[in-house]
């Protein structure tokens, strides 16, 4: 059924809701990988510079520190996973990257923007809904 699915990741407590679905579905076919993508955001990563965290090493081992629980999830029920991290708006990033490859489904966990946020930005999830060619699945 599913063979790739994508687990948008940002190390919130819903990224590891959704990641627990996820290993859910995947448990079901041994055939199928889980990419957990991470997307490290612009904005974050200059204020990471401005606060005084200059070595990229530890920026970079911070930011893997936040995948280190869905990780855990994955091991521990033997389900097939990678690691992506990668750069820019996370939300126009996902989806660019989901659209470019071969995706089943992406499963993002719901994040709580308050009504003047989510007006101006736009969640990460409601992008990925409204823009990917394939499933979504969007986990409160």
């Amino acid at each position: 059924m599913y063979k790739q699915i994508i687990l948008a990741c940002d190390g919130s407590e819903h990224a590891l809701r959704a990641a627990e679905h996820a290993t859910h579905i995947a448990k079901f076919n041994e055939e199928t990988n889980v990419e957990v993508v991470y997307v490290v955001d612009n904005r974050t990563a200059k204020s990471d510079i401005i606060q005084g965290q200059t070595d990229l090493e530890t920026i970079s081992a911070s930011r893997k520190d936040k995948l280190k629980e869905i990780e855990g999830l994955l091991k521990k029920e033997n389900i097939p996973y990678t690691i992506t991290i990668l750069h820019g708006d996370p939300g126009d990033t996902i989806v660019q990257y989901v659209n470019t490859g071969d995706i089943d489904l992406v499963i993002a966990g719901s994040r709580g923007l308050n009504t003047l946020q989510e007006m101006v930005l736009g969640s990460v999830s409601h992008k990925i809904a409204k823009r990917v060619k394939c499933p979504v699945m969007i986990i409160k």
